[in-house]
């Protein structure tokens, strides 16, 4: 079977995205623009389009580096980062905006090629013109999405020609005194700027094919980025340019005055021609590639899901582009069409950001590798919904109509979808009405654990390094409470609720609840608290506390532990070492074997919220998993790799052989985690009788290494298969049979 075709950061995302920056607007009404804003509005349309355009485009960068990247381009990472209802409104309108600035782009042709050849300037005439280039365009993309690209690459070329052609040019028609702001009688601002908007939209083209990157997180972020800053710069400099050599009336009514002032006018006219079909061909290969993945997750019908050849070549979604492209087409009017696809696009611009915002702000399981300010988001989302209210106020509040419809209505859909969905940590955070929406939501999936954590951390010396690591292990988002358990052995008298609040400075800068209460008995009082403590849409799910030493004969905490135990609780340990403290924050290790099923993926997600925090930012984190069957070490470390990429914790992996010595468990990591900052080492399942010896055995562990972090998960963790020896077997019986 033949290896599908991947691109690179320059032919997959930068070049589609500045060809259809650079497009018909720039050619075909930059210098209207020009003439009706006069040079300084000019400049300002500019830079708050661009604004929108560089908010967006750090938004989605943020966003794609978060998660793995398939085909489906803005649409794909949105919904597996927010959920299927966000992502599939804003792809939807995403999409027809990108269908119908197709026509934009064909239309702008139409009037250049109609206009060099006199072949007739009518709406009719443009038309047919503009319908024959579509056929045309479509054909290509049907014959090779590698050929469309590399034919990029002369239409980039030619763009480059054409730019120091028109830079090189005549300055006959230059104007006596440039005019800084819009004259009397000139088209209003929000039109002008209704209508160059589209010119800031191209970076999505490079996006929507996420799914043919061999590098999208690399090559998203660096290619989006970079097309939006060079179009900025070509932006202004052909503003400045025009202004000082043409003077505003021919501004105003010559659409082709670029080509009457360049060096070598078929140059200009080459990139109008090679600019606004890349354009349209960049909409053409982007647009089918958002409904096939629409269409693959059911937000849209599935026969749009279909593909064809080696590439999944998205033919049903191309034809579907291809009817709504002609319906813009036959609007026939470059300015009504630029309107129009200005709407969609700043409504799902402002969507983008604002979601954006939410997701870094509420959900702790939000870890990109290209970070940015919350509040760029923020910005752009005002800016975006600033612009709709004041370019038309009525069409923005259907946008939101319809935007929101699209999102209840594929919010029905998520149980089939079984998608995730930001909107759960941001009713935490916002709390009030949030809660009941929490717990109409609750989500059991391990894969959003959101540590809400019942510390019980004592007075002792080491008090302080027991809250912070609680604090780091629930993340952002996670609540922290503390109980200061105060023993009255008698308790006659009950405390009131308000002497029960503790708040004191280490636990405010931590962020941490502090409570203390009068209990007749420690253990019961623990079991009590676990049992009763907590309330709808933030349960507590995790137990922390100090390593109990000198407890291996108690029976009332053997009692506790049962409890804990059936209660469902994550359990968590800390044997705090005084001498090491925690290091330099720097190593840590995570002890996997082949019981510790559960406690893998919660050492996994523990790891996440670790890396999270600003003292372990810089962490070194190892998983070492003891082989006691002779599996091959390959076997192993592929399937541990694929573990925790899928978990998106980067991590070193280390295969300790102990087929022929066959050392305890306890032994091996004393011998390598002597050095370590924090060691993890799961709780194996035993009976609650071997108590005494299992703590015994720790114990000893603990006096030989650093602070170490005991593990227990509950039982809605998933169940990672780390018995490789049956994999291995099964393997060596085909081979057999074969």
């Amino acid at each position: 079977m033949s290896k599908k075709n991947k691109f690179g950061t320059f032919a997959g995302v930068f070049t589609p995205s500045i060809l259809t920056i650079l497009g018909v607007i720039m050619y075909m009404r930059l210098g209207w623009v020009i003439g009706n804003a006069g040079l300084m509005g000019a400049i300002a349309i500019i830079i708050l389009a661009h604004v929108i355009a560089i908010t967006t485009g750090l938004s989605v960068s943020s966003v794609a580096t978060d998660k793995k990247i398939g085909a489906g381009g803005i649409y794909y990472v949105l919904s597996r980062s927010m959920g299927i209802p966000i992502g599939g409104s804003i792809g939807i309108a995403l999409y027809v905006g990108t269908a119908f600035s197709i026509a934009l782009y064909l239309i702008g042709f139409a009037e250049s090629f109609n206009g060099y050849f006199d072949l007739g300037t009518s709406i009719n005439n443009y038309r047919i013109t503009g319908t024959i280039a579509l056929v045309l365009l479509t054909a290509l993309a049907l014959i090779s999405t590698s050929v469309a690209l590399k034919a990029q690459f002369f239409i980039l070329a030619a763009i480059i020609i054409s730019i120091l052609s028109i830079f090189l040019g005549t300055n006959e028609f230059a104007p006596e005194k440039i005019p800084m702001f819009a004259s009397e009688g000139a088209v209003s601002m929000e039109v002008v700027f209704a209508i160059f908007f589209p010119a800031v939209t191209g970076f999505t083209a490079g996006i929507a094919m996420s799914g043919d990157l061999k590098d999208p997180k690399y090559s998203i972020p660096i290619g989006t980025l970079s097309a939006i800053g060079v179009g900025l710069i070509v932006y202004i400099a052909l503003a400045v340019f025009m202004a000082k050599t043409i003077n505003s009336e021919l501004l105003k009514t010559d659409y082709n005055i670029l080509m009457k002032i360049a060096l070598f006018a078929p140059a200009v006219v080459a990139g109008i021609w090679g600019a606004t079909l890349s354009s349209a061909l960049g909409g053409i290969l982007g647009g089918p590639r958002i409904l096939q993945a629409m269409s693959v997750d059911k937000v849209t019908p599935k026969i749009f899901g279909k593909g064809k050849g080696k590439n999944n070549e998205p033919v049903n979604a191309l034809l579907l582009v291809f009817i709504i492209a002609e319906a813009g087409i036959l609007i026939g009017e470059l300015d009504v069409i630029a309107r129009v696809v200005s709407m969609f696009y700043l409504t799902a611009y402002g969507f983008i950001n604002i979601t954006y915002f939410l997701e870094s702000w509420a959900n702790p399981d939000f870890q990109p590798t290209f970070k940015i300010k919350r509040w760029i988001g923020f910005l752009g989302f005002v800016a975006s919904f600033g612009v709709m209210f004041k370019l038309d106020m009525l069409a923005m509040f259907g946008a939101l109509a319809v935007v929101g419809g699209l999102y209840f209505w594929l919010e029905r859909k998520e149980v089939k979808l079984q998608s995730n969905d930001v909107w759960r940590s941001v009713w935490e955070n916002v709390v009030n009405k949030g809660l009941k929406q929490i717990d109409s939501q609750a989500t059991t999936e391990s894969s959003n654990w959101n540590p809400n954590v019942i510390l019980f951390s004592g007075a002792s010396a080491h008090q302080h390094f027991l809250l912070e690591l609680s604090k780091t292990v629930s993340g952002r988002t996670g609540v922290v409470t503390n109980f200061k358990l105060i023993l009255d052995k008698e308790n006659i008298k009950h405390q009131k609720k308000a002497d029960q609040i503790v708040r004191d400075e280490l636990l405010t800068e931590l962020g941490i609840f502090g409570r203390q209460i009068k209990v007749d008995n420690i253990y019961t009082g623990i079991t009590n608290i676990a049992t009763t403590f907590g309330f709808s849409g933030v349960e507590p799910n995790t137990i922390m506390m100090g390593w109990p030493k000198g407890l291996e004969n108690s029976v009332e905490y053997s009692k506790m532990t049962e409890t804990l135990l059936h209660l469902d609780y994550n359990l968590l340990y800390l044997d705090f070492d005084m001498k090491t403290k925690f290091g330099d924050y720097q190593t840590v290790d995570l002890w996997w074997r082949e019981t510790d099923s559960k406690n893998a993926e919660m050492m996994l997600n523990i790891a996440r919220f670790i890396i999270g925090s600003p003292k372990w930012n810089k962490t070194n984190i190892r998983v070492l998993f003891v082989n006691n069957n002779n599996v091959n070490k390959k076997i192993i470390k592929i399937k541990i790799s694929k573990l925790v990429e899928d978990l998106r914790v980067n991590v070193k992996i280390k295969i300790i052989n102990n087929t022929v010595e066959q050392k305890a468990f306890y032994d091996i990591i004393e011998e390598q985690s002597v050095s370590t900052d924090l060691t993890l080492v799961g709780i194996p399942d035993y009976k609650i009788e071997k108590q005494a010896e299992f703590i015994l055995k720790t114990n000893h562990l603990f006096e030989n290494i650093g602070s170490t972090l005991l593990v227990k998960a509950a039982n809605n963790f998933n169940v990672l298969d780390l018995d490789f020896s049956k994999k291995q077997k099964k393997q060596k019986n085909k081979k057999i049979r074969i």
